[in-house]
């Protein structure tokens, strides 16, 4: 299956979280923090969106980060993607 997002909606996969800190710690899976860095999987058309017209501004395969609380969990052949609007996304990562 694929999802196709609508309207102003962008499809995420997040990244790995850390299982190390910087100085070489190694975390529990309980105490990883959710990540809030993504990939871009698939890209909604834009267009007028709750009255205002929205230019998509992200591709598929960026990199972004996202919102720490934006979004839908959704599960999909055993992958877990989060389904959010453009305007929840705050950078593109280069």
């Amino acid at each position: 299956m694929k999802l196709i997002p609508l309207g102003d909606k962008v499809v995420l996969k997040q990244l790995e979280a850390e299982e190390k800190t910087k100085s070489g710690i190694i975390l529990a899976s309980a105490a990883q923090e959710k990540p809030q860095e993504a990939e871009v999987i698939a890209v909604g058309s834009g267009g007028v969106v709750d009255g205002k017209e929205v230019t998509m501004q992200v591709k598929e395969g960026q990199k972004v980060i996202y919102s720490k609380y934006a979004g839908t969990d959704v599960k999909l052949d055993g992958e877990e993607y989060v389904i959010v609007r453009q305007g929840d996304i705050l950078a593109i990562v280069e």
